[in-house]
């Protein structure tokens, strides 16, 4: 379900665009409202959705759920911390998903900048920057560089 901005609702706030982890949520210069610059290329992971106060974020539903004819919205209730998707069908029928905004507070996940840049040994480990401290964990199962090769003629 690539998702899409009602123009009218839009404020501009930018959310969007910082949340977006492919970086297709845009604001235009112009008119100061986002827009989705390649739908195709949507992970629908909707995290713009989420964090959306205006609402102004929807999406497309896939036949595979919602058949011909049908509509989805979306609404984000911060109050009550869920975002539910209301699929209405042809006939009439009405479907709804509800599920959290998020697992952790709003502003409790710090920045890259936050932490200290990685050292040039860092560099050379397979872990990401910060791993496995990030994932609260002693170590990162990892295979030894020796057995790279192994099992290959």
């Amino acid at each position: 379900m690539p998702t899409f901005v009602y123009m009218t609702r839009c404020d501009g706030c930018g959310y969007c665009v910082d949340i977006c982890p492919s970086d297709i949520m845009h604001i235009d210069k112009t008119y100061r409202r986002a827009y989705n610059i390649e739908p195709n290329m949507c992970w629908e992971c909707y995290s713009c959705v989420k964090a959306c106060p205006q609402n102004a974020i929807d999406c497309r539903g896939y036949a595979d759920f919602a058949p011909l004819g049908h509509s989805v919205r979306t609404l984000r209730e911060e109050a009550k911390g869920t975002i539910s998707w209301k699929i209405k069908f042809r006939d009439g029928r009405e479907k709804d998903f509800v599920s959290p905004i998020r697992t952790t507070p709003w502003g409790s996940i710090r920045p890259p900048a936050d932490y200290e840049t990685p050292s040039a040994e860092a560099m050379k480990s397979q872990e990401l920057a910060h791993e496995p401290d990030a994932l609260h964990v002693d170590a990162l199962p990892a295979m030894a560089p020796e057995r790279f090769k192994e099992g290959l003629l």
